[in-house]
C-alpha cells in the first residue's frame, strides 16, 4: 500500500506543516495571515513619510522654481540706516546690520508655499572690498514655521566670502522663516554684522 503523498513546501512551515482534517488548523492559519497583513500595513504606514519626502524632493528637482517675496520683514535688532527689509530689496549693495550675534530677522508670507531653496548674500556686499568692511555671520540658524504650526529647524554654515550661497531646503506649506545670525567674524568696535540679501524660491 502506497504511503501518503509528501507535503508541498509551503506546508512544511509552521503552522501549515501538520496534516489537517475537517478544517482543523484553519483558524490558526487565518490568524497568521492576518498578522502578516497587519505587519505589512504597519510597515507601510511607518515608511509613508519617507516615501512622501522622496516624492516631493523628486518634484523639486524636476520642476522649476520661481522667487517669492515675503509680505512682512521684522528684526529683533537693527542699526540705523540698515533695516531688515533691505535684505529683500533686490540690491546686494544695501544690507541689514545688527550690533550683536543672536539677532534674528523674520520673514512672513501671505500664503503657504513649497520652499525649495533660499539664496543668501552674506556680508555687506558682493564686492570684496565692501564685504570686508563689516562683520558677517558664518552660521545662520533657520527656523521655518509651516501652515499647521510645525517648526522645522536647520543650521546653515556659510563660507566667509562675498557672493551668493544657495541653500537647498525642501519644506512644504511654509508661512514664516526666521534667520538668526551666529558665529560672527570681523566684529569689532564700529562694525555691525551684515546680511545683504536673502532670496526665497518656491516650486511652480
Amino acid at each position: 500500500m502506497a504511503g501518503p503523498e509528501p507535503l508541498p513546501w509551503w506546508r512544511t512551515v509552521w503552522p501549515f506543516r501538520r496534516r489537517t482534517r475537517a478544517g482543523s488548523g484553519r483558524l490558526t492559519r487565518l490568524l497568521v495571515i492576518l498578522a502578516v497583513v497587519l505587519a505589512l500595513c504597519a510597515a507601510g504606514f511607518l515608511l509613508l513619510p519617507a516615501g512622501r519626502n522622496l516624492f516631493e524632493d523628486t518634484r523639486d528637482k524636476l520642476g522649476k522654481a520661481k522667487p517669492v517675496t515675503p509680505a512682512r520683514v521684522t528684526a529683533t535688532d537693527q542699526l540705523p540706516g540698515h533695516t531688515a527689509d533691505l535684505t529683500t530689496d533686490g540690491l546686494s549693495n544695501r544690507y541689514w546690520a545688527t550690533s550683536r550675534p543672536g539677532a534674528s530677522v523674520t520673514y512672513s508670507f501671505g500664503k503657504p508655499f513649497r520652499l525649495v531653496d533660499l539664496i543668501i548674500t552674506n556680508g555687506a556686499s558682493k564686492s570684496a572690498e565692501e564685504y570686508a568692511r563689516q562683520a558677517r555671520a558664518l552660521r545662520v540658524d533657520m527656523e521655518v514655521t509651516a501652515q499647521d504650526g510645525k517648526v522645522h529647524r536647520q543650521e546653515i554654515d556659510l563660507s566667509d566670502k562675498p557672493g551668493s550661497q544657495t541653500v537647498p531646503v525642501g519644506i512644504s506649506d511654509v508661512r514664516k522663516i526666521r534667520l538668526t545670525l551666529n558665529a560672527p567674524v570681523g566684529l569689532t568696535r564700529g562694525r555691525g554684522i551684515a546680511l545683504a540679501e536673502v532670496e526665497f524660491f518656491q516650486r511652480t
